[in-house]
């Protein structure tokens, strides 16, 4: 029985300007996926992630190698969908359908922007790949996980894996159709905490709409997309000279700058000002935003219960070194 732990991550500045050519800062944070597997003597793959949302599954291998799911909704959910074809594709790279059993687990609000299904794939894999007594590195692990999110969504982004199966922070630069990312050593310890509140637009129909307004409106949005892009190089600056004051004056600024582009919403905003009230360095919203999570640049337990005190839920959160690791192996 193998146990294997994979970290979410955090958007320190960059996003939605990094999909017009601009850089962004990811951190990697120690709140994880965790995916323990067991072989079994049949073909069933038998999944339990009741943190997932998946009250407990059971998922047939059928003979030509297909894996099927069923539940009650009589629809594969989402979350699922990750395990699913996490599962098919180590099956298909080392050629060995094995049944297992996965127990999956999550201290992170799924589907919020902290990159849980990237860390579902890289768990998954990794887990179910030890358990048969393989091996794989971390490249490939990257690059299969990849994979997974690309075949599930349909496209995506490299940058969720990467933090999941590298951890640390990384400066991301789009560099035409690939993506170059670029480790980057802090100069102090990150303090973060991170707010949560349920999402209400999806990260495909975000992207589109400040698609639509730089499209109407490009004299007056690139301007800001150009803008985030100075705040990220200015931001990662800062810190790896470990200024954290200059790094939450940049969150505050990227912070209204995504809410000009209209991804921001009314509670995420809350969430974001009280906690500069209560003593933030600095706040923004992470991710794609239209609900979702923020981020605050603090360790005060005045700004956990600020936030708290909005409706929001909170996670108390710092950087990830080690990516996916296996954490035991019985």
């Amino acid at each position: 029985m193998v146990t294997v732990r994979a970290p979410g991550k955090v958007i320190l500045y960059g996003e939605h300007a990094v999909v017009y050519g601009e850089p962004a800062l990811a951190m990697a944070v120690n709140k994880y996926i965790y995916v323990t597997a067991k072989a079994r003597d049949d073909n069933k793959v038998s999944i339990n992630a009741r943190d997932l949302r998946l009250a407990g599954i059971s998922v047939t291998i059928h003979e030509n190698g297909d894996i099927v799911a069923r539940t009650d909704y009589g629809a594969v959910i989402s979350a699922l969908s990750y395990v699913k074809r996490a599962v098919e594709l180590a099956m298909e790279y080392f050629n060995k359908k094995v049944g297992i059993d996965l127990m999956i687990r999550s201290e992170m609000p799924v589907g919020a922007g902290l990159g849980t299904s990237a860390a579902v794939a890289v768990a998954t894999i990794l887990a179910y790949v030890k358990e048969l007594g393989y091996d794989v590195d971390k490249r490939e692990l990257a690059r299969l996980a990849w994979q997974v999110e690309r075949d599930v969504q349909g496209s995506a982004s490299p940058t969720d894996t990467t933090m999941a199966t590298f951890g640390g922070i990384m400066y991301i630069k789009p560099e035409g159709n690939s993506t170059a990312m670029e480790p980057v050593k802090p100069g102090v310890t990150i303090p973060l905490i991170i707010g949560y509140t349920p999402r209400v637009s999806t990260t495909k129909d975000l992207v589109a709409m400040v698609r639509r307004k730089y499209e109407s409106m490009r004299d007056v949005i690139e301007p800001i997309i150009r803008s985030i892009g100075v705040i990220t190089r200015k931001g990662r600056e800062a810190l790896e000279k470990g200024d954290l004051e200059l790094m939450g004056v940049l969150m505050n600024i990227n912070h209204g700058l995504l809410d000009a582009l209209g991804v921001s919403t009314k509670q995420l905003n809350e969430m974001v000002y009280v906690a500069r009230y209560a003593g933030a360095l600095g706040s923004k919203l992470t991710g794609a935003g239209g609900g979702g999570c923020m981020i605050a640049l603090t360790n005060k337990s005045e700004v956990e219960k600020a936030i708290e005190l909005t409706g929001g839920s909170v996670l108390k959160a710092g950087l990830d070194t080690d990516g996916t690791v296996v954490i035991s192996n019985d």
